[in-house]
């Protein structure tokens, strides 16, 4: 998987990328990150990238024209890339979406600042608009690490175990269950008894049941669409029964 990033600040996004598991990943080969700093192609090479906007307001916006040199530079003759523009106006990132974007080849983000990106260059080279929540930044930059953090996770070969990512939040519709190392007991809370009884059946109920419970406390939207078996909707018959018990 490779990733291309056209920013401002292309040592915050290398620092972040080449650390933990996209950095051992990268060492790999399993992932590549390239970094273009759009300000070098920036109109007879006076470093200024932004300008007031048209029809007044506050802030800058950043030109089309440096943008659009160092996509065109980076992409050369090659067929057009799947690139995201990360803004607060765009699809809400969630797991479904980065499965989607693990599938790429390659992958370009663009990272805006200040009021934002003039709309025609988005208009020309951005495939996907992409937010990482409702509030707003200073820069594209630490979204662009989200967003390839949660992509990169999907990549064959770069979790050390594979299974590692089937059981977390979002995977299976749910969020994770609780989960537990050691000592055995911690300020006097001990670990659930049916994770140390070693019959796998019940420990996947439990956490199942668990990760049920954690769904409907947290984020009960995400019920609407997972897949409920019926045990799974005995048990959250059963919690909502407690729970209205103890409204009362």
């Amino acid at each position: 998987m490779r990733f291309t990033v056209l920013t401002l600040f292309p040592e915050l996004v290398e620092t972040g990328f080449h650390t933990s598991i996209t950095g051992r990943a990268a060492e790999k080969g399993l992932l590549s990150l390239r970094c273009i700093n759009f300000r070098q192609y920036s109109d007879g090479g006076n470093g200024y990238v932004d300008d007031y906007p048209y029809g007044g307001g506050a802030g800058m916006v950043l030109q089309a024209p440096p943008i659009y040199r160092a996509y065109r530079e980076a992409v050369g003759e090659g067929p057009r890339p799947r690139l995201v523009y990360m803004t607060p106006q765009g699809r809400v990132l969630d797991q479904a979406l980065a499965k989607e974007l693990a599938r790429e080849e390659e992958l370009y983000i663009l990272c805006g600042h200040y009021e934002g990106v003039d709309e025609r260059v988005l208009e020309e080279i951005a495939t996907d608009r992409v937010s990482i929540g409702d509030y707003v930044l200073t820069g594209g930059e630490l979204p662009a690490l989200v967003l390839m953090d949660a992509v990169s996770r999907m990549v064959p070969g770069v979790l050390s175990n594979h299974e590692s990512a089937g059981d977390e939040s979002f995977m299976n519709g749910l969020l994770e269950y609780p989960q537990y190392t050691r000592p055995e007991v911690f300020l006097g809370r001990p670990v659930p008894e049916i994770l140390k009884s070693g019959h796998h059946a019940n420990i996947a109920r439990w956490r199942r049941n668990e990760s049920l419970r954690r769904t409907k406390e947290v984020r009960p939207d995400l019920l609407e669409a997972a897949e409920l078996d019926r045990n799974d909707r005995e048990f959250l018959a059963d919690l909502e029964a407690e729970q209205e018990t103890a409204r009362k």
